[in-house]
């Protein structure tokens, strides 16, 4: 069965029965949309924009965070929909270019702070829009576009995640941020009845590996000068907690800056920012060294040596330890043992299904191109590497325009093996992707659950865990599953007091009155099955 509908192609969009009572609550308020990855959110926002705009006129705003995005979904639309006049707004696109394209347009997919920085320019107003759409909104915390662009709509909103946050407060904040009443929120989880038919099993495996043994040496001296420097910060005060973790050094950074930009003259701030600055980047050389191997340490401290412009480098490069552990990375090492695990775990994988699609995340862009040079000699693995724009000069970024490209060879399989930063984590739909594998564990709940569902969209798909054993990567791992067991308590939660609160609701017809299931019955508000062809 397909949606029937006036501005749908036919054929186009399967018509689920979860799908189609979210779009009918969509329609009626502004809504916070939490699926799981791979259960179609962005065909519920073709459904409820499509009826908006025949029911409404004016233009829809579809918002994602990047251009892959913004391109990935205006290709759905278009795809989907009768529309002709859907227009892409990026920061590539001039500003005059933007104002003329704003006026004919009936859907403008675009990332927030383009929309965010017309606004402030005047060059665009919300006014005509009916609908504007928000795709991982969890990102609509703290001073990110969303909040901005929300506050200046006030209109009919859309909101759609696969992971709001591990904490009743980040959802609630969310749902404040986009102007969403609490309450109105529409939740699945893999296992309710009327999702479970399309979930598909996702195999889970950790390799564990142990620190190499050429490392020990490095890391027991990054060790020693990273507690010189936080014993000292103990004995002035400066930091209380027995065993402090990298927040504890970035919120005191935090909090000296602050104290700095308010005018106190204290002296010791700058002795404060020069200390936690050296026990942050020796922290990081540690972590470096333990999860990620001894090439990508010693790239990191050949970097601090070539900058010598900051009080915490010169000092710490005046550091006998520090200058041994350099010493020690001038000799040959071999690789981090993850290494050999992630080729042996994608060599696997395409000798089993020549067909597949695989994508290898890893947290640092030197991995990510250690990664694709070694996967390159692998029989049949086509890779490439998938980052953001560089960040660093010396560091070859990709463009949104060769991010966009790039995918569309992953699609068609010229390429058949992304090595990705982040950047790869939101919302990019490949449904083919069989195989993901994380080379490090990340401690962010939300960052972990969008990471696996690349896969098992829609076949069953394998993740596999990389961990070295006894080190910051066991700790975030554990992390994300704890936050992640949290968000779904959290959840659990929210879905009962939504359900309460659906049931306490007096009813004014009997039509109104909701099913079992907690979803009006058909009568007062039609189906988007009813709506005419």
């Amino acid at each position: 069965m397909f949606v029937d509908h006036s501005l749908l192609r036919r054929g186009a969009l399967e018509d689920r029965a979860y799908q189609r009572h979210i779009a009918e609550t969509c329609l009626q308020r502004s809504t916070l949309v939490i699926l799981p990855t791979g259960m179609g959110k962005t065909a519920i926002a073709v459904r409820v924009l499509a009826e908006t705009l025949r029911t409404k006129g004016g233009k829809v705003l579809f918002l994602a965070p990047t251009k892959p995005l913004v391109e990935q979904h205006a290709t759905y639309v278009r795809a989907t929909t009768v529309l002709e006049d859907v227009a892409v707004f990026t920061g590539e696109l001039p500003p005059e270019d933007r104002e003329l394209a704003w006026r004919g347009a009936k859907l403008v997919a675009s990332t927030p702070q383009v929309i965010e920085n017309d606004l402030r320019a005047g060059r665009l107003d919300l006014s005509a829009v009916t609908l504007c759409v928000f795709d991982e909104a969890h990102r609509a915390i703290g001073d990110y576009a969303y909040v901005d662009v929300a506050r200046e709509y006030g209109g009919l909103v859309l909101a759609m995640t696969a992971s709001p946050g591990s904490s009743a407060e980040k959802i609630v904040q969310v749902c404040d941020n986009l102007r969403i009443p609490l309450g109105n929120w529409e939740i699945r989880v893999p296992t309710d009845p009327d999702v479970v038919d399309y979930t598909h099993d996702i195999a889970y495996e950790r390799l564990t590996v142990d620190v190499p043994e050429d490392a020990r040496p490095v890391i027991a001296r990054l060790r020693a000068v990273y507690d010189t420097h936080v014993d000292d910060m103990k004995r002035r005060g400066w930091i209380t907690a027995p065993r402090p973790t990298m927040r504890d050094l970035l919120a005191l950074g935090t909090a000296t800056r602050q104290r700095l930009d308010s005018g106190d003259k204290d002296p010791s701030l700058y002795q404060i920012l020069s200390k936690q600055a050296m026990a942050v980047k020796v922290n990081h050389a540690v972590e470096l060294a333990e999860t990620q191997g001894l090439a990508a340490v010693k790239t990191y401290l050949e970097r601090l040596e070539r900058d010598r412009t900051t009080r915490a480098n010169r000092t710490l490069l005046k550091d006998k330890r520090l200058l041994e552990a350099l010493a020690l990375l001038d000799k040959p090492t071999g690789e981090h043992p993850k290494v050999a695990a992630a080729l042996r775990v994608v060599g696997e994988q395409f000798a089993r299904k020549p067909d597949s699609r695989v994508i290898v995340f890893a947290h640092y862009r030197d991995t990510v191109d250690m990664l694709t040079e070694r996967l390159t000699a692998a029989p049949g693995v086509r890779p490439a590497r998938f980052v953001g724009q560089a960040a660093r000069v010396e560091a070859a970024g990709l463009t949104q325009k060769e991010q966009v490209a790039l995918l569309d060879q992953f699609r068609a399989g010229a390429v058949n093996t992304l090595v990705s930063t982040s950047i790869g984590e939101e919302g990019l739909d490949v449904p083919e992707t069989d195989l993901v594998v994380f080379y490090e564990p990340v401690p962010s709940e939300i960052r972990t659950i969008q990471r696996r569902g690349r896969t098992g969209r829609v076949r069953a798909g394998r993740m596999v865990l990389l961990v070295t054993r006894d080190t910051r990567d066991e700790a975030y791992m554990y992390s994300a599953r704890r936050k992640e067991k949290r968000m779904h308590e959290e959840l659990a939660r929210l879905r009962a007091t939504l359900k309460q609160m659906t049931l306490d609701r007096v009813p004014r017809t009997p039509e109104e009155t909701p099913d079992p299931e907690g979803h009006p019955k058909k009568g007062g508000q039609a189906s988007l099955g009813d709506f005419p062809g």
